[in-house]
């Protein structure tokens, strides 16, 4: 598939995590205008002289994604300036059933929603309107392999990402007529605090670097599903297609939790 044309304008909720900063940190260049959103300023001020250093031109907003208004004011005012041509639905937060399987907090489910899926369906509204009047433009929207299959050790987690995922397919189709490209992201497990902090093991553990890596070049071809690395992908697909008692004993062996 050809690649698309060099971005020159690229926006990223989430910068502050580890994907997120890699990511800022491999489109940085000179002639490149960077939008960074985080929760943190100070990781975003570090982030920021780094890109600046590589000759990118940055702007930073620190606030907390949940806040839609400040959020949708902050995306429809980059779109009024700025011609966006990428922008990454990065932002994302993890929960999981804790010590002894004691389950997931009400108030911990709508915390990881309000994240996971309110704010990244928000940022799509954001953004969409300006890219469908020019008929250009790319959204890359973050899922996770947990969207195949369920984890009983992170169950509102891989609800969220499913939505994500399911989300994206629909929107490709439907824009893709108004020249506005749709991109899902799969990672498995990459290199981060929300990583470590996640209970159950790792395998294929990746770098944020490595990641962004793949995820550049395969945005770049606009491929409709970018997901890794391809054992992991594989697994979880099988998880996803295989009966479902079967699936679960094979999680149970690989102690996730079931």
């Amino acid at each position: 598939m050809k690649s698309m044309q060099r971005p020159v304008s690229v926006l990223i909720t989430g910068a502050t995590g580890g994907i997120g900063y890699a990511l800022a940190l491999e489109y940085a260049a000179p002639g490149v205008t960077l939008l960074l959103h985080g929760r943190r300023q100070d990781v975003l001020d570090d982030l920021a002289e780094r890109s600046r250093a590589r000759g990118a031109v940055v702007e930073t907003a620190a606030f907390d994604i949940r806040k839609q208004d400040e959020l949708i004011d902050w995306l429809e005012d980059a779109s009024k300036r700025i011609s966006l041509d990428l922008v990454f639905v990065n932002a994302g937060v993890n929960i999981d059933i804790g010590p002894g399987a004691h389950g997931e907090s009400w108030e911990d489910v709508q915390m990881l929603f309000d994240v996971n899926l309110r704010a990244a369906l928000a940022t799509v509204q954001g953004v969409l309107p300006a890219m469908r009047v020019r008929r250009s433009g790319q959204i890359v929207l973050m899922s996770s392999l947990a969207a195949y299959r369920g984890l009983p050790i992170t169950p509102s987690y891989s609800a969220s990402k499913a939505a994500i995922k399911a989300y994206g397919e629909g929107l490709r189709d439907w824009l893709a007529p108004e020249g506005v490209r749709i991109n899902v992201v799969m990672p498995g497990y990459v290199d981060s605090k929300m990583c470590r902090e996640m209970p159950g093991p790792k395998p294929f553990l990746m770098t944020p670097e490595n990641a962004a890596r793949l995820i550049r070049s395969k945005v770049a071809k606009n491929r409709a599903r970018i997901s890794f690395p391809f054992p992991l992908n594989l697994g979880c697909w099988l998880l996803s297609v295989i009966h479902p008692a079967v699936s679960s004993f094979i999680l149970r062996r690989m102690k996730y939790g079931a």
